[in-house]
């Protein structure tokens, strides 16, 4: 589905990523961990078309990013739902509105949408606070709502980065069960975080592959986790 293949990636003239080679294949769960500014934002930025690598091959769904057009990623990137580090919304739309957002974008009849949406805004357990502005909204309903977002247009890929950083233990364990639940439904999920205790908390319930960025290399991590 994304395949990068000895990608390298220079910031200013400074390899952050290199050697980078990586398949996400269909229903795989993968953990992205690594020290902060290690590259991992980057990496999931490339997996997604945001960023074009300096060297090596990016693949989304069988094309090379490359030799592809504009709008031919921006069709890619429907199949792939993304959960940004820092979540954010339009602040004078509601929170039912924001997580409608690429529907309206894909110029997808809302109405048509309504009961998705609403049942979407149920699973991540938002019912009650689908009028709120994202202003009023605490940190785990932003998380929620952005993983809400993320989703609305079925994607065939979740990435999410860093989406347990802001909020408590038990809002984490709640986000994270969110995201096995889309990947039992036949999803393909990365996370990135630097959250361990998250990771070995997910390994009870799913068979989820661990990567760590080193030394700006991508590395399978140990049991030690």
């Amino acid at each position: 589905m994304i395949e990068l293949e000895n990608v390298a990636y220079n910031y200013g003239g400074g390899e952050l990523l290199s050697e980078i080679s990586l398949k996400l294949q269909p229903g795989s769960f993968h953990f992205l961990t690594g020290p902060s500014g290690a590259g991992k934002t980057t990496l999931l930025k490339l997996c997604y078309g945001a960023l074009m690598p300096t060297s090596g091959q990016v693949r989304l769904f069988n094309a090379d990013v490359r030799e592809m057009e504009r709008d031919d990623i921006a069709l890619s990137r429907r199949r792939i739902g993304v959960v940004h580090q820092d979540c954010q919304f339009l602040d004078h739309l509601n929170v039912s509105d924001n997580i409608a957002l690429p529907l309206m974008v894909a110029g997808r009849d809302l109405l048509a949408e309504g009961a998705n949406l609403k049942e979407l805004t149920s699973w991540v357990g938002l019912t009650a606070r689908a009028g709120a502005l994202p202003p009023e909204l605490s940190g785990g309903e932003r998380q929620r709502a952005a993983l809400a977002r993320a989703v609305i247009m079925s994607p065939d890929v979740v990435l999410a980065d860093e989406p347990t950083g802001n909020i408590d233990w038990d809002m984490s364990q709640r986000l994270l069960r969110l995201l096995i639940e889309l990947n039992r439904m036949g999803k393909t999920i990365m996370v990135a975080t630097h959250d361990l205790a998250l990771i070995r908390a997910a390994k009870t319930h799913v068979q989820a592959r661990v990567l760590r960025i080193s030394n700006r290399r991508l590395q399978l991590a140990g049991a030690d986790l």
